[in-house]
């Protein structure tokens, strides 16, 4: 489209939210996403009258308190926010938050993409931290341009287990499979961390903003 391709010479400013669960931490997100031509708001609320182009919900916090952040504080709600229409990338904690349900809480989750959530078993080295690479399944827009193996950074006690295997477009290997990427129409998750993931991370992050520009 001429916006995407306005964005890809001239790196036009794109407009995302990152919804603060009150956590804290989410400035090395805030960062990347600006490195990468990106305007960037933190919002704690969905009562916006600024319209974006896309969200992010960051990867720290707890399922249930985070859960309550988004549900609680708005009179609008999640999916009258996002309309079908806005892109959403979800890290972390926010890809699973995208589940109906999750073994750290007892919240429901978003139920965006139908499974659940659960620990990983508890004869592996918890939580899950450090580098490990990518098992590419299949072709994904976040993934554009990024070669199967690739390295991310990973800190994470729980994984996801979608009903559909076929939103799963790239696991990792911890002794199991942990699936590390999740693409379901307009909604992206990462469980590992792309704005910890040095040049990967950023490329995939300038692969969610051109998704946000189309």
């Amino acid at each position: 489209t001429k916006r995407n391709t306005k964005y890809q010479r001239r790196n036009v400013m794109v407009d995302v939210a990152i919804f603060d669960y009150g956590a804290g931490n989410i400035f090395s997100l805030k960062t990347s996403l600006e490195k990468n031509g990106a305007n960037v708001d933190i919002i704690t609320s969905f009562d916006q009258s600024k319209e974006y182009d896309g969200l992010l919900l960051p990867g720290v916090g707890n399922f249930d308190p985070a859960i309550r952040s988004i549900r609680d504080y708005s009179a609008l709600g999640f999916n009258d926010f996002v309309k079908d229409k806005i892109p959403v990338l979800g890290i972390c904690l926010g890809m699973e938050m995208f589940f109906q349900q999750s073994e750290e809480g007892k919240e429901k989750g978003l139920d965006i993409m139908p499974g659940e959530v659960v620990m990983l078993p508890i004869d592996m080295k918890i939580p899950h931290m450090g580098w490990n690479n990518l098992e590419i399944t299949k072709d994904s827009k976040i993934l554009e341009g990024v070669d199967n193996n690739s390295w991310v950074y990973f800190v994470h006690s729980y994984r996801v287990k979608p009903n559909n295997q076929d939103i799963i477009v790239a696991n990792a290997d911890y002794g199991i499979k942990v699936p590390a990427v999740v693409e379901d129409k307009l909604f992206f998750g990462t469980q590992f961390h792309p704005e910890k993931s040095g040049k990967i991370g950023s490329l995939m992050i300038k692969n969610f903003l051109r998704v946000c520009v189309k």
